[in-house]
């Protein structure tokens, strides 16, 4: 129910695309989607070999703060900088939080 209420609030737009963020145990993926045209602009995942090789095989904070600026990085150079944040019903804190500030130290604004 929760989650719900939270994407009824989430909505992401070709000017501001939505940065969907999961975690698992094995790596990280996230996704910038534009909601209007149902379609993803841009999808990085850790468990790609380049930047598995950057990033190592823990999945810890270091790891969240890489992961962050990597993805801040390639979005910058597709052109977005300005997002909606999805964290998808995870708490705001320790490693999504990580993730998030190093996003905006690369360019983001969210």
């Amino acid at each position: 129910m929760a989650h719900r209420k939270i994407k009824k609030k989430i909505y992401g737009t070709a000017e501001r695309p939505r940065l969907s963020v999961y975690r698992s145990l094995k790596g990280w993926y996230a996704q910038f989607i534009d909601d209007d045209a149902g379609k993803t602009i841009l999808g990085v995942s850790s468990l790609t070999k380049e930047i598995q090789k950057q990033l190592g095989s823990k999945n810890n904070l270091a790891t969240a703060k890489l992961f962050g600026e990597i993805i801040g990085k390639q979005a910058v150079g597709k052109g977005l900088s300005k997002i909606v944040f999805d964290r998808n019903d995870r708490s705001y804190c320790g490693r999504i939080q990580a993730l998030a500030d190093a996003a905006r130290a690369a360019g983001l604004v969210f």
